[in-house]
């Protein structure tokens, strides 16, 4: 296979994914407590230097050329979004560092979406998915009937009466944070255990929004979709180059 062709499908697949990620990004710009995901790729290594066959002939200057686009991890920006208020009672929007925790199943999972509600048993809930909202002593939070207030440190009251303080905490490393669904982050054991009280500080009645900016967004698409239209005509390009190479001067004359 001609090697250019590897090299400009690379290109396609890398961009082609990019797109893709940007396009998730700006479905969620109506999501609360979003943050973006950013693609990532790296240059692939050359044959030899990627399979450790440094014994075998091979030519120097097509291994400087590169070999292609490989794709990373992504990575999520934990910009701040805007706080919008809502009049609700239980939405509660993050200003500054810190993650909401809940407990998703058997895991302690956190969240930015402030978007809290009572359950039918009385517990304070996350509105999108019912998972329950945890204290900072690491227990769901029960809410007795009554008006509820909820301070810039977390603490939750019900009638007046003190009735619990939201977890509120912040990881040192961020990259140790992967999404898990419902605007949700999962992280390590040994992350959580690492946790650290947030500095950021609570407003009631207020939500985080999407920190999706649509502008940028739309901007990264249109640079992938470039992306896509080059190396696909570069995929035209080699398949032309092939074809005369074959058919004219390999042509027995």
């Amino acid at each position: 296979m001609s090697y250019g062709l590897q090299i400009s499908a690379s290109g396609v697949f890398a961009a082609l994914y990019r797109q893709d990620v940007y396009a998730n990004n700006l479905a969620n710009l109506d999501t609360p407590g979003f943050k973006v995901d950013v693609p990532t790729s790296r240059p692939r290594e050359c044959v030899r230097e990627e399979d450790g066959v440094w014994q075998l002939p091979s030519n120097r200057l097509l291994e400087r050329l590169g070999a292609g686009a490989l794709l990373n991890a992504n990575s999520i920006s934990f910009a701040q979004g805007s706080l919008k208020t809502t009049g609700n009672a239980l939405d509660v929007g993050i200003q500054g560092d810190g993650f909401f925790m809940v407990q998703d199943g058997d895991a302690t999972r956190l969240t930015r979406d402030g978007r809290f509600t009572r359950d039918a048993q009385g517990m304070l809930v996350l509105a999108s998915g019912g998972q329950r909202v945890l204290g900072e002593d690491g227990k769901p939070i029960r809410l007795p009937a009554g008006a509820v207030t909820i301070d810039g440190e977390g603490t939750v009251r019900s009638n007046g009466q003190a009735v619990s303080r939201l977890g509120f905490v912040d990881v040192s490393d961020r990259g140790a944070l992967t999404k898990a669904g419902h605007g949700m982050f999962a992280a390590s054991e040994a992350a959580l255990k690492g946790a650290v009280p947030a500095t950021g500080r609570m407003t009631q009645y207020a939500i985080e929004e999407s920190a999706v900016d649509e502008v940028a967004a739309i901007m990264q698409m249109t640079s992938a979709s470039r992306d896509v239209e080059a190396n696909t005509a570069m995929i035209r390009e080699h398949d032309r180059l092939l074809d005369k190479a074959i058919n004219t001067l390999g042509r027995v004359m």
